[in-house]
């Protein structure tokens, strides 16, 4: 009887530890396979030949960040929170856009800051920059949407960052912004971010890492988990890209979010945060998206607006900040997203 009475509670725990992202491309195949048994080898070939394609990317990707973490890197994130306050928002935003580290890492990092007293301003540039481009979803995205667009998703990443600063600097004395911290929570986890669980190495970066072994092993622990978080995530929105091009008509998609002018953009931030997986797995869908007619203002907008908003971003601010101050987080992304939704969209 107690081991009837007990197994019902243990379900949750057994469900919170499950990955979802194997779980789904387990499952994706099987109820395929009851529903449309031919479609299910197409569309598992078509993800792995698209994952093949992708791999120099990912192996590159992975390599890069692994050395970074693993030299240390992460401590030149401090000097971007010395000095005037114009000059933290300008360097926060640009190493926000071109750090390979994801919001979850910065956790610690961002509430000490704020807790010292650091300005919001910066860190709100620094946050909104952050999840939307690092070296890893560069070089995947360049590879799959091309270079161009990469380019433009970077520049419109330090862009929001910069317009988040100093809207938040211009409005500091509000009450929206006042006594941003709240209690602190771990928000490590909640999203499955892929953040490395390593040493933080502290001083400065160490480049010639492997002479000493603690880094050596930094290296191969960010390694692996990079290269399966990465794997997984691809070769699911793999899966779901072959299953969009074959049941979802391109007219349909066409007709929402096709053609020119300010609705397509609209509609691209405002689908991008529900649709999005997270910024990796959002790439082949997009992909998918543009074949089937998506305008590229659109795609502009769903990918930063989705990259800001999708889980572990999201929850990262929530955890530290209060709801007013995580309500002016979003609020500064969704206008960002329009605003380089319309920019990319006119010069595409």
């Amino acid at each position: 009887m107690a081991d009837l009475t007990q197994s019902p509670a243990r379900l949750p725990a057994l469900w919170r530890r499950i990955d979802k992202a194997w779980l789904a491309i387990l499952l994706l195949p099987a109820v395929l396979g009851l529903f449309d048994p031919a479609q299910v080898w197409p569309t598992v070939r078509f993800a792995l030949g698209a994952l093949g394609h992708t791999a120099p990317f990912i192996v590159f990707a992975v390599l890069a960040v692994a050395y970074l973490k693993a030299t240390g890197a992460e401590t030149l994130l401090a000097r971007a929170f010395e000095g005037r306050t114009v000059r933290m928002i300008v360097l926060a935003a640009l190493l926000g856009g071109l750090s390979p580290f994801c919001s979850c890492e910065v956790i610690p990092f961002i509430a000490a800051l704020l807790a010292v007293g650091a300005p919001l301003a910066a860190v709100m540039a620094f946050w909104l920059a952050s999840p939307l481009m690092d070296p890893a979803m560069f070089l995947i995205t360049a590879g799959t949407l091309g270079t161009d667009f990469a380019v433009a998703k970077t520049v419109s990443a330090i862009f929001i960052g910069m317009m988040g600063g100093f809207l938040t600097y211009a409005l500091a004395d509000s009450r929206v912004f006042a006594d941003p911290l709240r209690p602190r929570k771990s928000a490590c986890g909640a999203g499955g971010c892929g953040c490395g669980s390593g040493p933080a190495f502290e001083g400065r970066p160490v480049w010639r890492f492997w002479s000493e072994a603690p880094r050596r092993a930094s290296f191969r622990e960010a390694a692996l988990e990079n290269a399966l978080f990465l794997g997984k995530w691809l070769l699911l929105a793999y899966m779901i890209e072959a299953l969009m091009l074959e049941y979802i008509p391109a007219e349909a998609v066409a007709a929402v979010l096709g053609g020119e002018g300010l609705k397509p953009v609209l509609l691209g931030a405002l689908v991008g945060g529900p649709a999005y997986l997270n910024g990796y797995a959002a790439v082949p869908l997009v992909d998918s998206l543009l074949r089937q007619g998506m305008s590229d203002g659109a795609a502009m907008s769903f990918v930063i607006a989705g990259g800001v908003s999708c889980i572990p971003a999201a929850v990262a601010v929530w955890a530290l900040v209060r709801p007013r101050v995580f309500a002016g987080y979003i609020g500064f992304a969704s206008l960002g997203a329009v605003l380089a939704g319309l920019a990319w969209g006119a010069i595409a």
